[in-house]
């Protein structure tokens, strides 16, 4: 409270330090030429770089990370999104970027539609057990 007798309002935690937002780290986007591709279940590939991720200093802090998590193993965008402590929105836009600096690729799983369909799964199954 002010001496004035308002109550002060904090954008901060003290024990964290300043807080950055949200939209501050996607420079004021809400999506990215990607955004489309990108679902929870999507998957993010870091591609291989002499230079690294790290080396660029066009990249902010955020955009590292996302690389450095998904050269040890492919990480969906829900994984990326819950380590990072980061809404999805947030994390699409990151991902839409570094796809477009071709640092990270996206794939897809395969879409329900386009599997096979169960009963022919179970036929041969059916079969190898009759052999």
């Amino acid at each position: 409270m002010r001496p004035d007798g308002h109550e002060t309002h904090h954008w901060f935690d003290d024990d964290a330090g300043p807080v950055v937002r949200p939209y501050a780290m996607t420079r004021g986007r809400t999506t990215s030429a990607a955004q489309h591709r990108l679902d929870l279940i999507a998957v993010v590939v870091a591609e291989q770089h002499e230079g690294g991720a790290v080396k660029d200093q066009t990249l902010s802090p955020e955009h590292v990370d996302i690389v450095e998590l998904c050269k040890d193993a492919p990480q969906s965008v829900a994984e990326l999104a819950a380590e990072l402590d980061l809404p999805i929105g947030v994390v699409r836009v990151l991902i839409g970027d570094l796809v477009d600096d071709e640092l990270v690729h996206v794939t897809r799983p395969v879409p329900p539609a386009q599997l096979p369909d169960t009963s022919i799964l179970r036929d041969v199954i059916d079969g190898l057990r009759a052999l």
